[in-house]
C-alpha cells in the first residue's frame, strides 16, 4: 500500500508543490528563529566575556555565597596593592595580569572635543580587550592608544598629542583631595578605599592636579599625553561607549583622581596563565589564590562563558525567540490552511482510484493510513527543504556583516533544535491538517465513487462549528465591552477595576479580540462565501469573464473560506499593528504637546554661545533663545524643598518667542521671577508666599565663593554681588504664577528671572540653556532630521543634553516605526504562505474544471477570457478578504490603542489609509501573479484534449 501511496504522490506532484512550500516557508522560519537564537546566546556570551581580552583566568569576588554588606563593602573598596600584582607576575606559571579599571575622560586637541570610554594598560597586547590596529599599547607615563573613530574626530594620529581631563581629575586638582573613581558599569564602581591623598613633589600629574610639559599645574585645562596607538572593538567589548582609549597606568590614575596607582580601586584582574599542562595551571592557580583578598577567588575563563550563556538562557534572548517563534507557528498554521485543501482536492480527485483499491481489496484503515502516510512524507520533504533554507539564510546573514551595526558579530550555530523542532512541527501540522481528508477516504465506495461527488461538510459538523463560532464572538464582544467599560471608568475618575487591576483588564481585552477573531476565521465557511457572492455580483456584470469567474467561486464554498481565511489572518495582524503604531504616535504626539511649552530645549554645562548660534540657524529651528542658568533650591507656601531651575532672559519679550503659553500681561524685572503654576514632577499646584527665596547649594555655593568676581579668602568664605556671606548664594523676589508647562523635566521647576542677576553677580551660572521653537513642516524638513542636526551642533560637549517634546516624539516614533517593521515584516511570512494558498486554490480548481474549461473553449471562449476569468477569480479571494482583514484589524488597533493610549491622553482613531492601501495593492499583484500558472494550465490543453480526459 504504501508503494501505492507513493506512486500517486509522484502522479500527483504538480499538485503537492504549493502546499509544499507553504510547509517549506513555515518550517525554514522556525528553523532561523533557533538558529537566529543560537547566533545571539553566542554573540552575547562572546561580547560578555570580551572583555577579558586574551585573559584565560579572572581574579573576581566570590558568586553564590552569602555575603553581607561589611563584605560587599570590603570587596568593592579593593585596591590594586591589595592584589599584589608584582608577586602575582612572579609567580610561576603566570605571563601577564592587567588589573581592570575604567571611565570617561574628555579627550582635546585645538579646539576640537571628544568622550572617550578608557580603561587600564597591559604589558602584553593579548591581555588587552581591545585591539592595536597601529602602533602600540600605552607602556610609559603620559601615553595614550586611542580609538580610531575619537582619532578622527579630533583629526590626530600616532605621534601627535592630545590633552586628556575628567571630572574627578578637575575636583582633585581643585580641592587638593583624592576624588573616588569615576569607573563605570561593566568594571569598576567602587570608591577609594581612604579618600586620601597626598602631594609630593613628583607625583603632581598622578594626582590630578597635573603637569603640563613646561611644569605649569594644568588641573582646569588637563593632562598632556603622546597618542601611541589606535585601537579597535572588533569584539564589542565596548560597544555601548563605541569602544575604549587604552591608557598609561600614571594617566588613569590622575582621570581617576587617585595619587597613586597603587590606590586605584579594582575588583577583577584579568590573569594570563600557561595552561599547557592542566596540572601546572592548576598549581599556578592555587599560588595565585594564596596572594588575594578575602571574598576574592580565581575562576577560568571557560567557567565564566558557561556562567554566561546560563544566565542567558532565561534572559532576553530566551524571550526573543519565543517571539519569534509565534510567528513561525502562526505561519505553520496558515499554512495548514493550504495543506487541508490540497489534499481535499487530492482525495476528490482519486475517488474513483480509492474505490478500484477498495475492490481488490483494501480496507478503509488502510485509505486513511495511505492519506495520513502521503501527507508525512510530503511534510518530511517540505521541512527538510526548509530547515535547509532557514540555514542558508542564516548563514547568509551572518557573512553579510549587517548585525554589525548593533555592535555584535554574529556566527552560524547548529544546534539539535534547528532541526528537529521545525521538521517535527512540520510532519505533525501537514498530517494534522491532512485528517479530515483521510477521514473521507475511509467513507468512499466503489459505487459512490463511480460519480462525481463534491466534497461539503455535513450538516452536524456544520451546525457544531456554527454554535461554537456564535459562543466564541458573544464571548469575545462581552470581553472587549467589559474592558471598554472598566477603562472610561477609570478615566472619567470613577471606581475602576482598572485602576487598581489594569493588567488583568487588558488581558481581558486582548483575550476577547482573540475570541472574536478565532469565532470568525472558524464561521468563515458560512459568511466569506456569502461576501464573496454579493461582491461577485456585481463582478460579474463586467462581462463574461467575470462571469464565469462569479459562477466558479461559488462552486467550492468550503475551499474559498479556508483560502480566503488564511489571507485573512495575515492581514488583520498588519493592519491592527499599523493602526496601533499610528495611534499611538499621534496620542503621544498630542500628549507630549499639551505637557511641554518648549518645542526643544538644549542645556548643559559645556554649552557654548557659539554652538547656540549655529543651533538657531539649523533648518527647522523657528526661533531659539540662549540663557545662563543656575541649579537652586526653595521652599513653597508649605515648606517642602524643590529643586528648580534658574534661567536668566531678557525680559518676557524674549520667552514669547518660544514658550507655547498665554503670557499676555505678565512681566519679569529685577525684583520678579516668573513661576509654573503646576510643578513637572507630581503635576500639582505649587503654593507660593508672596516672596520666594533661591539658595546656591552649600557644595557649589563653596566652589563659587572661592572663585567668585568678588574674591576670597583662606577659608573660601565670599561675599556675593547681594552682599552676602559665608559662601552662600540666595535670592529674594516676588513670584508671578504662569500655567507654563514642563520645560525641563529633571526639576520641579524652571523659574525665570531678569539676565541681570547673572551679569551682576547676584547669580553665577552653572550652565547655560537654548529654548527652542521648531517649524519643521514650515520648512518643509523632516521632525527627525531637525533633532538630529540639533544634536550634531552640541555633539562636541559631553554635558550637552537635547530635551523636549520634539526629541521624545522623534524618539518614540523611532522605537515605533522599528518595532512595526519588524512585526510586519514576520507577519508578511504568514501574508505570503497565505498567497502561495491562493495559487494553490486556484491551481487545484483549473485541474478539477479540465472539462469545464475544455467545454468553454468549445463553445466560442478565448484564451483571453478564460485567462481574465481565473485573474478575476483571484482578485475576488484576495481583495474580499483583504477588505475584511483590514476592517477587523482596523477595529482591533482602535480597541488596543484605547485600552492602552487613554492612560496619556486622549486617543486618536486614525485609519493607516498608507500602509492598508499597500497591503491590499500587494495582496491583489499577488493574486494576478498567482493566477498567471494555473491560467497557462488550463488555455494550454486543447479543447478535444481535456475533453478527452476521465
Amino acid at each position: 500500500m504504501f508503494s501505492i501511496t507513493l506512486k500517486l504522490m509522484k502522479k500527483s506532484a504538480r499538485m503537492l508543490i504549493p502546499a509544499g512550500i507553504a510547509i517549506l516557508i513555515g518550517t525554514a522560519f522556525i528553523a532561523a528563529t533557533f538558529l537566529f537564537g543560537n547566533a545571539m546566546n553566542d554573540a552575547l556570551a562572546a561580547q560578555n566575556t570580551a572583555q577579558l581580552g586574551g585573559a584565560n583566568y579572572v581574579i573576581s569576588p566570590d558568586s553564590g555565597k552569602d555575603l553581607t554588606d561589611k563584605d560587599q563593602d570590603y570587596i568593592y573598596t579593593r585596591t590594586v596593592n591589595d592584589f599584589q600584582l608584582d608577586r602575582i607576575r612572579a609567580t610561576e606559571g603566570v605571563k601577564d595580569a592587567r588589573a581592570s579599571y575604567a571611565g570617561s575622560v574628555t579627550v582635546t586637541r585645538g579646539n576640537k572635543h571628544a568622550s572617550s570610554y578608557v580603561i587600564t594598560t597591559a604589558a602584553k597586547r593579548t591581555l588587552l580587550p581591545v585591539t592595536i590596529t597601529q602602533g602600540d599599547q600605552p607602556a610609559d607615563s603620559n601615553e595614550i592608544a586611542l580609538t580610531k573613530s575619537v582619532a578622527d574626530q579630533l583629526g590626530v594620529k600616532v605621534g601627535d598629542r592630545v590633552t586628556v581631563n575628567s571630572q574627578a581629575a578637575q575636583y582633585a586638582g581643585k580641592t587638593g583631595d583624592s576624588a573616588g573613581n569615576t569607573g563605570d558599569a561593566g568594571d569598576e564602581s567602587a570608591q577609594n578605599a581612604d579618600g586620601t591623598s597626598s602631594h609630593d613633589g613628583d607625583s603632581d600629574a598622578a594626582s590630578g592636579a597635573s603637569v603640563s610639559s613646561d611644569g605649569a599645574n594644568t588641573a582646569d585645562s588637563g593632562m598632556t599625553v603622546r597618542v601611541v596607538g589606535l585601537t579597535d572593538d572588533p569584539n564589542g567589548a565596548y560597544a555601548y561607549y563605541g569602544g575604549a582609549s587604552v591608557l598609561s597606568d600614571n594617566v588613569i590614575t590622575a582621570m581617576a583622581g587617585i595619587n597613586d596607582f597603587g590606590n586605584l580601586p579594582v575588583y577583577l584582574v584579568y590573569l594570563d596563565i600557561d595552561d599547557a599542562s592542566d596540572t601546572a595551571a592548576a598549581s599556578t592557580v592555587k599560588q595565585v589564590s594564596t596572594l588575594l583578598p578575602k571574598h576574592f577567588s580565581v575562576q577560568s575563563r571557560a567557567a565564566l562563558v558557561e556562567e554566561s550563556v546560563k544566565s542567558m538562557s532565561s534572559g532576553e534572548t530566551s524571550i526573543t525567540t519565543i517571539f519569534l517563534l509565534s510567528f513561525g507557528i502562526l505561519a505553520m498554521l496558515v499554512a495548514a490552511l493550504v495543506i487541508a485543501n490540497t489534499f481535499q482536492v487530492l482525495v476528490a480527485q482519486r475517488r474513483r482510484t480509492l474505490a478500484l483499491l477498495r475492490t481488490i481489496g483494501a480496507n478503509k484503515s488502510q485509505l486513511y493510513v495511505s492519506v495520513l502516510f502521503e501527507a508525512g512524507v510530503l511534510g518530511l520533504i517540505a521541512s527538510a527543504l526548509g530547515v535547509g533554507l532557514g540555514i542558508g539564510l542564516m548563514a547568509a546573514l551572518c557573512q553579510s556583516g549587517l548585525m554589525k551595526a548593533t555592535g555584535m558579530t554574529m556566527r552560524l550555530v547548529l544546534s539539535g533544535p534547528v532541526f528537529t523542532v521545525p521538521m517535527a512541527f512540520g510532519i505533525i501540522m501537514t498530517v494534522i491538517a491532512s485528517l479530515g481528508s483521510a477521514r473521507s477516504a475511509t467513507a468512499v465506495t466503489p459505487l459512490e465513487a463511480l460519480r462525481p461527488i463534491e466534497l461539503t461538510d455535513t450538516r452536524r459538523a456544520g451546525v457544531v462549528r456554527a454554535v461554537i463560532s456564535v459562543l466564541l464572538i458573544v464571548a469575545g464582544v462581552a470581553l472587549c465591552a467589559f474592558s471598554v467599560w472598566q477603562m472610561s471608568e477609570n478615566i472619567a475618575g470613577r471606581d475602576s477595576m482598572a485602576d487598581k487591576q489594569y493588567p488583568l483588564v487588558l488581558l481581558a481585552a486582548i483575550i476577547g479580540c482573540a475570541l472574536i477573531f478565532l469565532g470568525l476565521v472558524l464561521s468563515a465557511t458560512f459568511w466569506l462565501p456569502v461576501l464573496m457572492r454579493g461582491v461577485g455580483a456585481m463582478v460579474a456584470l463586467a462581462g463574461p469573464s467575470a462571469k464565469v469567474a462569479h459562477a466558479n467561486i461559488q462552486k467550492n464554498p468550503r475551499r474559498v473560506a479556508a483560502t480566503g481565511a488564511a489571507l485573512l489572518i495575515g492581514v488583520t495582524l498588519v493592519s491592527t499593528i499599523a493602526t496601533g503604531a499610528a495611534s499611538a504616535k499621534q496620542t503621544m504626539n498630542e500628549a507630549l504637546t499639551t505637557r511641554y511649552s518648549v518645542d526643544m530645549i538644549a542645556a548643559g554645562t559645556d554649552m557654548t554661545g557659539k554652538q547656540a548660534s549655529e543651533a538657531a540657524k539649523v533648518k527647522g529651528v523657528q526661533r531659539g533663545i540662549y540663557a545662563p542658568t543656575r541649579m537652586m533650591t526653595m521652599k513653597d507656601a508649605d515648606g517642602k524643598s524643590l529643586s528648580v531651575l534658574v534661567v536668566g532672559v531678557d525680559g518676557v519679550d524674549a520667552l514669547r518667542k518660544v514658550v507655547r503659553s498665554d503670557l499676555s500681561g505678565v512681566t519679569i524685572d529685577g525684583d520678579s521671577v516668573l513661576m509654573p503654576k503646576y510643578s513637572a514632577a507630581t503635576g500639582k499646584d505649587i503654593p507660593l508666599d508672596k516672596s520666594v527665596t533661591f539658595t546656591a547649594g552649600a557644595a557649589e555655593a563653596q566652589a563659587d565663593a572661592a572663585n567668585g568676581p568678588s574674591g576670597n579668602d583662606a577659608n573660601g568664605s565670599a561675599e556675593n554681588g547681594n552682599g552676602q556671606s559665608g559662601g552662600t548664594q540666595t535670592l529674594t523676589l516676588k513670584p508671578r504664577k504662569v500655567d507654563y508647562r514642563r520645560i525641563a523635566s529633571n526639576y520641579a521647576a524652571v523659574a525665570f528671572v531678569d539676565a541681570s542677576h547673572f551679569t551682576n553677580g547676584g547669580i553665577k551660572a552653572d550652565g547655560h540653556i537654548m529654548l527652542m521653537r521648531i517649524d519643521a513642516e514650515g520648512a518643509g524638513v523632516a521632525l527627525n532630521d531637525v533633532f538630529t542636526n540639533v544634536q550634531n551642533v552640541f555633539s562636541a560637549s559631553a554635558g550637552v543634553t537635547v530635551t523636549g517634546p520634539v526629541a521624545e516624539r522623534t524618539q518614540w516614533e523611532t522605537m515605533i516605526n522599528g518595532m512595526m517593521a519588524l512585526l510586519v515584516g514576520l507577519i508578511a511570512v504568514a501574508v505570503l504562505i497565505a498567497l502561495v494558498g491562493v495559487a494553490n486554490t486556484l491551481s487545484l480548481s483549473v485541474i478539477e474544471r479540465t472539462r469545464e474549461s475544455a467545454t468553454l473553449r468549445a463553445i466560442g471562449m478565448t484564451r483571453g477570457q478564460l485567462r481574465r476569468s481565473l485573474a478575476v477569480e483571484a482578485l475576488l479571494l484576495s481583495l474580499v478578504s483583504g477588505v475584511v482583514g483590514v476592517v477587523l484589524g482596523t477595529l482591533f488597533g482602535w480597541l488596543g490603542s484605547y485600552m492602552v493610549f487613554s492612560l496619556y491622553g486622549d486617543t486618536v482613531f486614525p485609519f493607516e489609509w498608507a500602509t492598508n492601501g499597500v497591503v491590499l495593492g500587494v495582496a491583489a499583484l499577488a493574486a494576478l501573479l498567482a493566477s498567471v500558472a494555473p491560467a497557462r494550465r488550463a488555455v494550454k490543453t486543447p479543447p478535444v484534449e481535456a475533453l478527452a480526459e476521465a
